[in-house]
């Protein structure tokens, strides 16, 4: 078997079920439908145990999505990864890791929802530790110590929920909002939601797994891990609308934008950027998503998804032909040596800032304008205008390092666009950029929205949008970084380009004691008392008496002398004693 032969079958396969998602998404939104299965697999004692399927437009619409990003990556694979000799491994992984998502896509129940959330959590370490050096298996520890936080919330939904008679959280989600214990559940989905989207204090590991190969970031990032947390809140929406923590959530969702906003524009990793980008636009989807907007969260996310894995794409194949190197300050000058990879590249970020009429654009401006109606206090309000100001600012200066500047990387170099299947299979996913956000918003809302705002505040989003494209482009030009010379002090500067110390306190105050106590457990436990008193120690205490059993069994005279001599020995003490 061809070791491409996994990939096409793969990419048809992912292809036709996307179709299939395709037509029955219209077909369900056309009759008002939502089909719900069930399957009983165990019951005891007043407990079912069911495998359960919800098919509504929201799941359908994020499968269709999901299918045809997983596909067009794996055929972006055919060539990116051309070099791999286990191509048909990486594959197999690519594909458990869409079979997860899935499979926490269709679930109504916890149950299944921890099977689909746990193995993206497994997956996804074992495609961060890809590549088997010493950085990607610290990024993938990172990654999956920080995500079992997440994990063990879901677990106590679970046990929590036993209370209730059913996994099936769709149930209860309508009439049970004065019970306590349904706050706690609620606090715990917005925990595990957290560290799944990677909101602060779990940002760390987000641009931290960018050391698995480029198609996985295209993937993870744009439409499958980083946005489970997402969708949980939006399926568990009506709940959270009630619950207590929701503006301490909208808080912390705001600051993880404004702080990935800031480190992107101190970043000079390519993939790194991208993702902080991704982890600014998160906190966007959930801040809309606490306010109670989730329709519009489910658009952002939608849109997000085909821009985000277009500029992931574009990326892998510019650190193709700069010899893997991801410096940007190294690149310049791009659009005259690969200009369809360039315009896969500048529309994609254009839409990402949320340029008029390309996808960003149908899906942001409407959050801005519906924030700007809301009754909300005014440091929400900065952060969301000063969010989308940075995110400007950062692709503008992404762009003047990539397009505009010198090349800086070799003397004698070789840029070349031939490579036509990474070109089609970006193709693909500019055409999803440019039309998504017009057919998405006809798709959701079936009446149009009409908001009426003030003259200068429905202009804010452009004034911070032209704003942020000058500043940009003013900071690539210095020779030094601006922003540390003339605006911050050397330490604020890097606090800020830290992630706020984030990745630090991850790895040393949280990860590296746990790690030290698993090594004092295993060290102390396993391999010493639990070897002493189990396994080691029987095996000894059994050795010494069969060898003493042994040579009773040989029928020595002596044997049986010396033992009678013994017991005579024994018998005349006991007598003296009596």
């Amino acid at each position: 078997m061809n070791k491409y032969s996994l990939c096409f079958i793969s990419f048809f396969f992912l292809f036709f079920f996307m179709l299939m998602n395709f037509f029955m998404m219209i077909y369900f939104i056309k009759n008002e439908m939502v089909m719900f299965f069930e399957w009983e697999i165990i019951s005891f004692s007043s407990m079912n145990l069911v495998m359960s399927i919800l098919l509504d437009f929201i799941s359908l619409i994020f499968m269709m999505f999901v299918s045809l990003i997983s596909a067009v990556v794996i055929y972006y694979s055919k060539s990116y990864m051309s070099s791999e000799l286990n191509l048909n491994r990486f594959i197999i992984l690519v594909l458990m890791f869409v079979f997860s998502m899935i499979l926490l896509i269709i679930s109504p129940n916890m149950i299944s929802i921890i099977l689909g959330w746990d193995g993206l959590g497994l997956v996804s370490y074992c495609l961060v530790i890809y590549y088997q050096n010493i950085k990607s298996y610290n990024a993938g520890m990172l990654t999956v110590l920080s995500n079992r936080v997440g994990d063990v919330m879901i677990l106590m939904v679970i046990a929590w929920m036993m209370n209730y008679g059913s996994w099936n959280y769709i149930f209860y989600l309508n009439f049970m909002f004065n019970d306590y214990s349904m706050q706690l559940i609620s606090l715990m989905i917005i925990l595990s939601a957290m560290t799944k989207s990677a909101q602060i204090p779990f940002s760390s590991w987000l641009p931290a797994a960018m050391a698995a190969p480029t198609p996985v970031s295209a993937l993870v990032h744009s439409s499958t891990l980083v946005t489970a947390g997402v969708y949980l809140l939006i399926r568990f929406n009506n709940l959270l609308m009630e619950t207590l923590f929701i503006k301490f959530f909208l808080l912390i969702s705001g600051l993880t934008m404004f702080m990935a906003g800031i480190g992107a524009n101190y970043e000079f990793d390519l993939k790194k950027i991208i993702a902080l980008s991704t982890l600014s636009q998160l906190g966007l989807m959930m801040s809309i998503l606490s306010m109670g907007y989730y329709e519009l969260a489910y658009f952002h996310l939608l849109t997000h998804a085909m821009f985000k894995a277009l500029l992931f794409m574009c990326a892998g194949k510019v650190i193709h032909l700069m010899n893997n190197n991801q410096d940007i300050r190294m690149m310049g000058g791009l659009s005259l040596y690969i200009p369809l990879t360039s315009l896969c590249l500048n529309i994609s970020n254009l839409a990402l800032c949320g340029i008029p009429f390309l996808a960003g654009f149908y899906s942001k401006d409407l959050i801005l304008e519906v924030i700007s109606m809301s009754n909300l206090n005014f440091l929400i309000y900065n952060l969301y205008y000063i969010s989308t100001g940075l995110t400007m600012l950062y692709t503008m200066r992404l762009l003047m390092y990539l397009m505009i500047n010198d090349y800086n990387l070799l003397v004698i170099y070789n840029l070349y666009e031939e490579d036509y299947i990474m070109l089609k299979s970006m193709y693909m996913l500019l055409f999803m950029s440019l039309i998504s956000g017009s057919f998405m918003s006809w798709v959701l809302f079936s009446y149009p929205y009409m908001i009426y705002l003030p003259f200068n505040m429905k202009l804010m989003v452009i004034y911070v949008v032209l704003l942020g494209m000058l500043m940009g482009i003013f900071i690539s030009n210095m020779k030094i970084n601006f922003l540390n010379k003339f605006m911050m002090t050397y330490n604020m500067s890097f606090f800020f380009s830290l992630m706020w110390f984030m990745p630090s306190l991850s790895t040393y105050g949280l990860n590296y004691y746990f790690l030290l106590m698993g090594q004092k457990l295993l060290k102390n436990i396993d391999m010493g008392w639990s070897e002493l008193y189990s396994g080691q120690g029987m095996y000894n205490i059994i050795k010494y008496y069969s060898l003493i059993n042994y040579m009773y069994q040989m029928n020595n005279f002596k044997i049986y002398l010396y033992s009678f001599v013994l017991w005579m020995m024994i018998m005349i003490m006991m007598i003296m004693l009596i």
